[in-house]
C-alpha cells in the first residue's frame, strides 16, 4: 500500500484487524508493540484487534440464510448506531490497547425489535470504535498520523470504510489492489533495486472521507462504547473463568 513513510498509518481490514504506523524514531507504549520501519531511518508503532472480520463472518454464519453482501445492505439500511446497539468486538479476547485475553464480546442494548442488519451494523461500528481507541493511544504516546491508507478483504465494499472514517474522523485512500502481502513484497523488492512509485505501482482508488452528519452521534457512541468495558469486566472475566472449566 505504500504506507511506509513518517505519518503514514495503514489499517488491515480482515479477520483481524492491524494498526501500523510509521515514525521517524521508537516510541514505547504498554498498549502498543514497537518495531523497525520497512525504510531505513523508520520505525513502527503497531496495534492490533483479535476480531474484527471473525465478528462478521460469526453473524454471518449464525445467519443461515445470509451472505456479507445481502448483511452489508441491510446494515447500510439500520443507519448510524445500529438502532441503539452497541458492542464489544472482543470475542477471543482482545490485544491492543487493551491486552486483556479474558475480554468477551458484549452486545448492550438488545430488544425484540432488533434485526440481522442491526446487528451487523454494530459489529462494523465495533471495529471502527476500536481502531479509534488505538489511535487515540498512538497519539498520546507521540505518534502524528497525517495520512491513513486501508487495505484489505474489508475494502471491497464500502459501507465499512466510511463508518470507520465517521467514527475516527480521518480520510482513508483506497488502492487499486487490497490483497496480496505478496504484491507488497515485490514492491518492496523494486525499490530496492529501483525508482518505484507506489502511485504508478498501485494507484489509489478511492478516498474515503468522513461525513460531518454522523460526527456527533458517533462521537456520543463512542464515550458509550470506552465505558462499556470497564463496566462489563468484572462479569465477563467472571464468565471467561466458568468457559475454562
Amino acid at each position: 500500500m505504500g504506507a511506509q513513510n513518517i505519518g503514514d498509518l495503514m489499517l488491515m481490514y480482515g479477520t483481524t484487524m492491524f494498526l501500523i504506523h510509521t515514525v521517524p524514531k521508537p516510541l514505547t507504549s504498554p498498549s502498543l508493540w514497537g518495531t523497525v520501519g520497512a525504510l531505513p531511518g523508520t520505525r513502527n508503532l503497531a496495534g492490533g484487534m483479535a476480531t474484527s472480520g471473525a465478528v462478521a463472518n460469526w453473524l454471518k454464519d449464525l445467519f443461515a440464510d445470509g451472505d456479507h453482501a445481502e448483511l452489508t445492505a441491510l446494515a447500510a439500511e439500520s443507519g448510524v448506531g445500529a438502532n441503539g446497539l452497541l458492542m464489544l468486538p472482543y470475542f477471543s479476547g482482545e490485544r491492543t490497547p487493551i491486552m486483556d485475553p479474558d475480554a468477551r464480546g458484549v452486545i448492550a442494548g438488545l430488544t425484540l425489535s432488533h434485526t440481522r442488519g442491526d446487528l451487523y451494523r454494530a459489529a462494523l461500528e465495533a471495529t471502527g470504535f476500536g481502531i479509534r481507541q488505538n489511535i487515540e493511544v498512538i497519539e498520546a504516546v507521540g505518534g502524528d498520523i497525517r495520512r491513513v491508507v486501508a487495505v484489505g478483504g474489508g475494502t471491497q465494499g464500502s459501507l465499512w470504510t466510511q463508518i470507520v472514517s465517521d467514527i475516527t474522523g480521518r480520510p482513508q485512500e483506497v488502492r487499486t489492489i487490497t490483497i496480496g502481502a505478496g504484491y507488497g513484497d515485490a514492491l518492496l523488492a523494486a525499490q530496492l533495486v529501483g525508482d518505484a512509485s507506489i502511485d504508478d505501482w498501485n494507484p489509489v482508488r478511492e478516498t474515503v472521507t468522513p461525513r460531518a452528519e454522523h460526527t456527533g452521534r458517533y462521537d456520543e457512541l463512542y464515550a458509550l462504547y470506552r465505558r462499556l468495558y470497564p463496566d462489563t469486566a468484572a462479569t465477563v472475566h467472571a464468565l471467561a473463568a466458568l468457559q475454562e472449566r
